[in-house]
């Protein structure tokens, strides 16, 4: 059986809210994700396949994703 933590990396992306600047709307209208914000926080939630090409697509904009 998988690793929940493995199956939780795969699945979201964690940045603070600020990274999305300018990128947001371009984030939603490329990809099927939602955007939960908590505490000054953004958890991009999505397929594996959405959030491997949100990551690529917000490493092209700049924003450093981990």
């Amino acid at each position: 059986m998988p690793d929940p933590t493995s199956l939780r990396d795969s699945t979201q992306i964690v940045l603070p809210c600020r990274a999305l600047d300018g990128v947001r709307d371009g984030l939603h209208e490329r990809f099927t994700v939602t955007v939960f914000e908590a505490n000054g926080q953004c958890r991009i939630i999505g397929s594996p396949v959405e959030i491997k090409a949100a990551s690529s697509y917000l490493a092209r904009q700049g924003v450093a994703v981990a």
